[in-house]
Order: structure tokens, then sequence, then C-alpha cells
């Protein structure tokens, strides 16, 4: 079968970089523990300063405990659009593995000042006890651009090294 992806050009990677700094929210594939299968949930999503893709989660939630037992995961961002074949709009799929941030660590004031300049509602419940940061450093990912246009990215691609 011949490889159908293709080398990265300018135009998919800004693509690549407008579909990270316009997404509000992604998919989130987890592994269940114990369970016959992964599970999907969908999550608010901003990239910190460097360009990591982060989230505020609660250690209530399934994807939670999930992520806890096996950081392993993987990203889905793009909406489909109003009108159309939802498969005709272009989508990103990053594999990852997610890093929570203590409560204590350093870096936290500075991540929770830049997601709330992003997400200005999370305020109500940022410092509630249960929810924190969890960062998701991709390993790799592909672009699905629209027809035909198909791609595998590097960290490099994603500007991410």
């Amino acid at each position: 079968m011949p490889d159908l992806f293709q080398t990265p050009d300018d135009e998919a990677l800004a693509l690549v970089r407008r579909l990270l700094s316009k997404s509000t929210h992604a998919a989130l594939a987890v592994k269940r523990p114990g369970a016959p299968g992964p599970s999907v949930t969908r999550i608010a999503l901003v990239c910190d300063p460097t360009g990591v893709p982060m989230s505020l989660i609660s250690t209530l939630a399934p994807h939670t405990t999930a992520l806890q037992a096996d950081p392993a995961c993987a990203l889905l961002v793009g909406d489909p659009g109003t009108k159309g074949d939802p498969l005709t709009h272009p989508r990103l799929t990053l594999h990852a593995t997610a890093r929570f941030v203590p409560v204590d660590a350093p870096e936290r004031p500075a991540l929770r000042a830049h997601y709330l300049a992003q997400r200005p509602k999370a305020q109500l419940y940022v410092d509630f006890a249960d929810f924190g940061f969890v960062l998701f450093d991709v390993a790799d990912g592909l672009l699905n651009a629209g027809f035909g246009k198909a791609y595998v990215l590097s960290p490099a691609d994603l500007n991410l090294t």
C-alpha cells in the first residue's frame, strides 16, 4: 500500500498553527484502566506560552484517573464547519503524554495567568482543590487538511522542540 502522507509544506504548517491557536477545545482520547477500550471526552484547550497544548481538568473526571494510570493519550483538534461534509474540514491529531503540573510547581502561577487570559470563565473554578493543569507533551501528529491532503508531523513541525 502506498504511503498516503505528504511532507508538510508551509501551507500545512500554517494550518496546524491556526488550528492550535484558534481551537477552544479538543477531543481527548485516553486508555481506561481495566476497561476493554478507550474513552473520549471533550476538554478545554489552550497552548502554553511555548506552544505546548494544555488544559485545566478535575481530578473527579474519569479521564483524569485514566491519565494518571497511563499518561499516553491523543488529542483531536478542529471542528467540522456548519455546512458540508464534516470529513472535508481540517483536523489535527496529536499523540501525546499527559504531564500534570503540581499545585506548588514554580511555573503554575504563570500557566494559571496565561490560561485565564485565554479562558476567563475558568476563573470560577481554577482554584478549586480538585482542578489542576495538565500539559500534553506531543510526540507527533497527523494533519488531515482535506481530501488528499494528509501529513505526518514531527515535534519540530509543531514547533514543540
